[in-house]
């Protein structure tokens, strides 16, 4: 869809000075646009499975838990939360400043852009902006266009919805992003790649407009000789192979002592049958890759490997069967490029403690899995590696906790969001002191004298 140019800066212009009549920052305000916002995803829940589906073949089940679901649970979190969270945060006043009380007072940052990714192309955007109307900003919308089926529906469902002079979707690809990123927002949010997020952040810095970058890496798994093997691998499985592995949180590759291996792959092989049958292509729990591009890079991944499990793809229907690779290459592109698929390398070390190390050398990840019942060893994970986010014993089960901040470090991204944390993320919290008349000693004032300097001294 090509949209006007020249129509995005004036629509963008208009959301701001709509943004500047604070009708955004009631509270009643907020309730209803999130209300609203909840009643589509109720009522249109039928339109967000067909487009999930039409996009990415996902099963009324994913699309479910991962998208409409998990943003309603989301949505009703943030509805129970909100009124305390807008509220004034008390701190404390030191004695030099009686007497006064202290405190931040949440207000909204302004008018915000929220630029999705095509792997959750309904709960990428709508979770960032039930973080933005909680805390009483407009915004702008970019869906993907990677997701055509999903951007379309929320391009016509939003405006029925919620209030058309506070939001606006842009669907378009890459001359409308650009030309979105040239107008001064308060704050950006971008969800994808680290190529695009260098481009986000160029844009941005010409207004020092801050950003919140979640984006993906090689998200490790370690799997310990002490652990549940069978609880292991089916938990790897489901975190793995959701969505056909198209989850900036899913595991990238697994590390294992090369003793266990054996035992491990035996029982992912038939986990895998277990779960979705002999024929994987005819399991309808099973999704498919979002378009050739990406099929074709993922095939180009398998080549010179020692595939173990899988490997059968089809173009026509963008399948690529779950597939194992046993100890690939450490300089070849699957383990030097983030997959995002449904291709997991097994990389053996002699003794576990050495995962730790190959972590380190890597870039940090969004994520870091570690499965083992050894206490001491899931503390050395802990305490000496770096990850945006750690699960230990299972997979991103961590993403359906909404007192968790959800967020990278280092090339997985910056800042966060989710429940409570969304709500600051997108919100100024405005530090005040208010003092009384009352008492005005003449500490402060000249002319300054020996004994008002040692008092200060004890005071200060």
């Amino acid at each position: 869809m090509h949209t006007d140019l020249n129509y995005i800066a004036e629509q963008v212009a208009h959301i701001r000075a709509h943004f500047n009549s604070a009708v955004t920052r009631p509270y009643k305000w907020r309730l209803k646009q999130l209300t609203q916002l909840r009643k589509m995803l109720v009522e249109q829940e039928p339109a967000f499975k067909q487009a999930l589906a039409a996009d990415l073949a996902k099963s009324e089940y994913e699309a479910w838990t991962t998208e409409i679901g998990f943003t309603i649970s989301e949505l009703d979190h943030t509805l129970k939360k909100l009124k305390k969270w807008m509220k004034p945060r008390k701190v404390s006043t030191p004695i030099i400043a009686q007497p006064a009380s202290s405190y931040q007072l949440p207000e909204p940052l302004g008018t915000v852009l929220i630029i999705g990714a095509w792997n959750y192309p309904i709960q990428l955007i709508l979770g960032p902006l039930i973080s933005a109307i909680a805390a009483g900003n407009c915004a702008v919308l970019k869906p993907s266009e990677l997701a055509p089926a999903s951007a379309n529906l929320l391009a016509k469902l939003v405006p029925k919805y919620l209030c058309n002079e506070s939001f606006w979707i842009l669907q378009g690809a890459v001359a409308e992003t650009t030309e979105l990123l040239k107008q001064e927002f308060d704050h950006i949010m971008y969800t994808g790649g680290e190529g695009v997020a260098k481009i986000v952040m160029r844009a941005a810095a010409q207004h020092l407009t801050p950003v919140t970058l979640e984006l993906g890496g090689k998200s490790p798994c370690i799997v310990d000789k002490n652990c549940d093997l069978d609880v292991t691998v089916s938990r790897i499985i489901w975190n793995k192979w959701t969505n056909a592995g198209q989850t900036c949180v899913a595991p990238d590759y697994v590390l294992i002592e090369k003793s266990h291996s054996q035992d491990f792959l035996q029982v992912l092989q038939s986990r895998l049958v277990e779960f979705y049958g002999e024929n994987i292509r005819q399991n309808k729990d099973y999704g498919r890759i979002i378009n050739n591009r990406h099929l074709t890079r993922l095939i180009h991944y398998l080549e010179g490997q020692n595939v173990v499990i899988g490997g059968e793809f089809d173009t026509q229907q963008k399948y690529l069967a779950p597939t194992v690779i046993l100890d690939p290459p450490l300089n070849s592109p699957l383990m030097l490029e983030e997959i995002f698929g449904p291709i997991l390398p097994i990389v053996t070390v002699d003794n576990i403690e050495q995962s730790i190390a190959f972590i380190n050398r890597r870039p940090k990840p969004l994520a870091l899995y570690v499965y083992t019942k050894n206490k001491k060893f899931e503390q050395q994970v802990l305490n000496f590696t770096s990850s945006g986010n750690t699960c230990i014993n299972d997979g991103m089960m961590f993403m359906t906790n909404p007192n968790l901040p959800f967020g990278g470090v280092g090339n997985s991204g910056m800042g966060s969001y989710h429940g409570k944390t969304g709500f600051n993320t997108f919100s100024h919290l405005k530090t005040v002191m208010k003092r009384s008349t009352l008492l005005d000693p003449s500490l402060r004032y000249p002319p300054f004298t020996k004994m008002k300097l040692n008092l200060i001294k004890k005071l200060l």
